[in-house]
């Protein structure tokens, strides 16, 4: 019964299957394997898309909002909360948020290559009822 648990199948790398990532580099090379910050961090969505409906808090003040134990954003100010997931935001403030970029700059950073040029942006949001957000 403990094998069944935890019965895992082990491959070497030169009796990888054809579905494997590094099948056709005969078993190295990044494998599907990210290292390093690269293009895109972690496994977010970029351009809106996977957009899920429910909340599934991660933190224990995430939980408290989505199950009605805190009625309003004060009490979350009034201990000093810090507000990890974005979604206690849009639980209090979703449909009245509003935001302005102030400002966006251009950063270059100097690659062998060349030179690598990102943006940085200044953004105001906020919904006129004495809730603003800088970032």
């Amino acid at each position: 019964r403990i094998q069944i648990l935890f019965e895992t199948s082990y491959q070497m790398a030169d009796n990888t299957g054809a579905d494997s990532a590094g099948a056709s580099r005969g078993g190295f090379g990044r494998g599907g394997r990210s290292r390093g910050r690269g293009r895109g961090r972690g496994n977010r969505s970029g351009r809106g898309g996977g957009d899920s409906k429910e909340w599934f808090p991660c933190t224990k003040l995430g939980r408290l909002v989505k199950d009605s134990h805190i009625k309003r954003i004060e009490e979350i100010y009034l201990f000093s909360l810090p507000i990890k997931e974005a979604e206690i935001i849009d639980f209090f403030l979703g449909p009245k948020l509003k935001d302005e970029v102030l400002k966006v700059m251009p950063v270059q950073k100097q690659t062998r290559a060349g030179q690598r040029t990102r943006f940085k942006a200044f953004v105001a949001i906020g919904d006129s009822d004495g809730h603003i957000g800088l970032g």
